[in-house]
């Protein structure tokens, strides 16, 4: 045993020791949470704001859950984000353990016009869950999943990550869209979208909401469904987090064996033209059951790259073979892994590669088809340099994201055939101008070519751009956001900003 872990179980022990009764226990979480001092904060106006001691206090006095202020323990770990190039510091963290702690940090931030931040799985490339000098809803201890079989219906904690919905539902043989990273938020990515490797045969993942347990701007537990404050319940449903902080989602669920064929054939860069071309024939005549996306990545620190199709094949597997026979016929890949694999595995394939473990910065666009101008963009701008990574990949949507009609909810992208996403990454230490300067520029040439974004992946988009994103729906989404938040309290999103 090294010296660290024989001081770490040691502290342990004492610890566990000391706090054997409720009365030590109680004490001792209320030490973590005491403010010995008044808070300096900002408003979401960005006005500097001064919190009392005793208001501080009585708010982490009326918590079940924890309020974590700088230098307490746990502060740190909750401030961050996955993109480490974001560096923010919440004057109050608040780590609701239920709804009635929502409302309470709700209602503080509204009645001082804080800035606030609401934080699921933090996945947020461009920082929004998380703030300078407002208060911090982080939804990291509101964790849950209940699968009702019988009704196929999943009840979701707000703060819960996609990895725990896929892992209940399908012990019961049921699922519903739940992205390609299993350590993203349910919430985050429900909220905006929610692309998945089931998308295009059961819809996005707001499309199989049926309801939302919310907390409105006025502190109110609100129940959204179609018969329950509709409105609301359509706006959520695409208008990301500008209406709330969901407390608990209830999902559809469908009938779905857990085997399904999945992987990727991996070829060197320099097939990158071609696999382009040959994506986009294949994933247009792809039938729903069918998920591919193409990656053409060269990773930091090493220029020679690859370009990969990854496939989840979800229908009957004896037609698999068959389907995928085109892949076969692409030549000698540098690796080969597609193959009978559990879902629930297939799911969690991405998460080491999630490549959010140094600066990153992205940029997305809808497309309808990839005609060969496109295809000659993408091969022509990128550019591999072990300095930086560079990675440019597509979501394929269509199928049943396509047969919803644009303004039934408020997500109205449902032309799009695929998402194309273009990132960067970069070493900390060595800043972010010239990694962000050359996408922006590698950007610029695809842009012309793409038709709306992806709100949940927005970086710098103006107001203007983030309004015209939401198309025909906007002027609807204003009307909600002037009843339910009137004021803007939920600001740090893709901003629908009221007008009252």
């Amino acid at each position: 045993m090294n010296r660290r872990q024989f001081f770490g179980n040691t502290v342990a022990a004492a610890v566990t020791a000391s706090l054997s009764s409720p009365v030590a226990y109680a004490s001792w979480l209320q030490s973590l949470t005491e403010a010995s001092s008044a808070v300096n904060a900002v408003t979401g106006a960005g006005a500097q704001v001064t919190l009392e001691q005793a208001a501080v206090q009585e708010l982490g006095d009326g918590l079940r859950g924890r309020l974590l202020l700088a230098g307490n323990d746990g502060y740190d770990k909750a401030r961050r984000v996955l993109n480490a190039s974001i560096n923010k510091y919440p004057a109050l963290i608040v780590q609701p353990t239920g709804a009635a702690d929502v409302q309470s940090a709700v209602m503080f931030a509204r009645e001082r016009n804080l800035l606030l931040a609401v934080k699921c799985g933090g996945h947020s490339f461009s920082g929004k869950s998380t703030c300078d000098g407002g208060l911090l809803i982080d939804l990291s201890s509101l964790r849950s999943a209940r699968v009702d079989s019988v009704n196929r219906v999943a009840y979701i904690g707000g703060g819960s990550l996609l990895g725990e919905l896929d892992h209940e539902s399908m012990s019961q043989g049921l699922v519903t869209t739940a992205g390609t990273v299993s350590h993203t938020g349910v919430g985050g990515l429900t909220l905006g979208g929610g692309f998945g490797r089931v998308a295009r045969r059961f819809g996005l993942a707001l499309d199989n909401v049926k309801a939302v347990d919310i907390v409105t701007a006025d502190g109110r537990l609100r129940h959204a469904s179609a018969d329950e404050h509709p409105d609301l319940y359509w706006a959520v449903r695409g208008g990301g987090g500008n209406f709330g902080v969901v407390t608990s989602f209830e999902f559809a669920l469908h009938p779905m064996q857990r085997q399904v064929i999945g992987g990727e054939v991996v070829f060197p860069l320099n097939r990158a033209r071609e696999l382009l071309k040959f994506y986009a024939d294949f994933s247009t005549g792809a039938p729903e059951e069918l998920y591919a996306d193409l990656v053409i990545n060269s990773p930091l620190g090493n220029a020679d790259g690859v370009a990969l199709i990854h496939v989840c094949y979800s229908g009957d597997a004896g037609k698999a073979e068959q389907l995928l026979a085109p892949l076969r016929k692409l030549g000698t890949p540098i690796a080969d892994t597609i193959r009978p694999v559990d879902y629930v595995a297939i799911q969690r394939s991405f998460d080491n590669s999630d490549p959010r473990n140094e600066g990153e910065y992205l940029k997305s666009g809808f497309v309808s088809d990839i005609p060969d101008r496109l295809i000659d963009d993408i091969v022509g701008g990128f550019d591999p340099d072990p300095a930086r990574g560079t990675i440019v990949f597509t979501q394929h949507a269509g199928g049943a994201i396509s047969r919803v009609a644009a303004d039934a909810t408020a997500f109205p992208h449902r032309y799009a055939k695929n998402c194309v996403f273009a990132a960067v990454s970069w070493p900390l230490e060595s800043g972010p101008d010239e990694a962000v300067g050359y996408l922006r520029k590698y950007w610029a040439t695809l842009e012309p070519r793409t038709y709306g974004f992806y709100t949940n992946e927005t970086a710098d988009e103006s107001h203007e751009v983030l309004d015209a994103n939401y198309q025909g729906n906007f002027a609807r989404l204003v009307q909600i956001k002037n009843q339910y938040d009137p004021s803007n309290l939920f600001r740090l999103n893709a901003n629908i900003r009221p007008t009252v």
